[in-house]
């Protein structure tokens, strides 16, 4: 490879992540917008898990390789906490809440790319394994949203207007993506449609140890 060539691909690289830096302040600004718009299905839509973890796979498993889902997922993520918290304090006067920034910008450097990472993958391997972490992946689209608050409002521990038919369709859709569409083997997809629902719980138990048990979330 020629030094032209080598400094093209460089040049065409950069400009490609600038494109997700565009993208990630794009989503944080729709985000904040869909927050204040008074719709309840648009307010859920930016806040709950589902978008953002469809957003991220995809990234993920269109990378050409581990280190660019890495990458590109980063700095979409942290694009997109920045527009939305910036947004918010220099356009709607909310006010800074540097500790939610900065949290969100270390998940951006750690979670976020990691969960590229695993999407691609797995999503490029058969078996057990692939799936399972598949299933992971998509049970987190799950945490703690609209369907979770489905099946709590059907077993009476909810008020009705709590629930969000359209942010459960939502997230349904997106488990089914992220199972049956994004892997390319078919071992992957069935055991990753499969698990999606216990590592959903997996998923949950963890999240709820992080927020109520170590106080590293808050």
């Amino acid at each position: 490879m020629t030094a032209s060539v080598a400094r093209q691909r460089i040049q065409d690289g950069l400009r490609l992540l600038a494109a997700f830096v565009g993208l990630g302040l794009v989503a944080g600004i729709a985000a904040k917008a869909a927050d204040e718009s008074g719709w309840r299905w648009a307010a859920d839509l930016g806040s709950d898990p589902a978008a953002w973890v469809l957003a991220v796979a995809l990234v993920g498993r269109l990378a050409p390789t581990a280190a660019l889902a890495a990458a590109r997922a980063a700095v979409f993520f942290a694009a997109m906490t920045v527009a939305y918290y910036g947004w918010a304090a220099s356009i709607l006067h909310f006010g800074s809440d540097r500790d939610l920034v900065v949290i969100w910008l270390l998940l951006s450097a750690t979670a976020v790319p990691a969960f590229a990472v695993v999407v691609w993958w797995s999503t490029r391997r058969p078996g057990l394994r692939a799936g399972a972490l598949l299933g992971l992946a998509a049970g987190t689209a799950l945490l703690d949203g609209a369907l979770r608050r489905a099946f709590v409002w059907a077993d009476g521990a909810l008020l009705s207007e709590l629930v969000n038919p359209v942010q459960a369709v939502v997230e349904v859709v997106v488990v089914l993506v992220v199972t049956l569409v994004l892997p390319c083997h078919r071992s992957t997809r069935w055991w990753a449609l499969v698990l999606t629902v216990p590592l959903w719980w997996v998923a949950q138990t963890l999240v709820e140890w992080l927020f109520d048990g170590t106080g590293v979330i808050r």
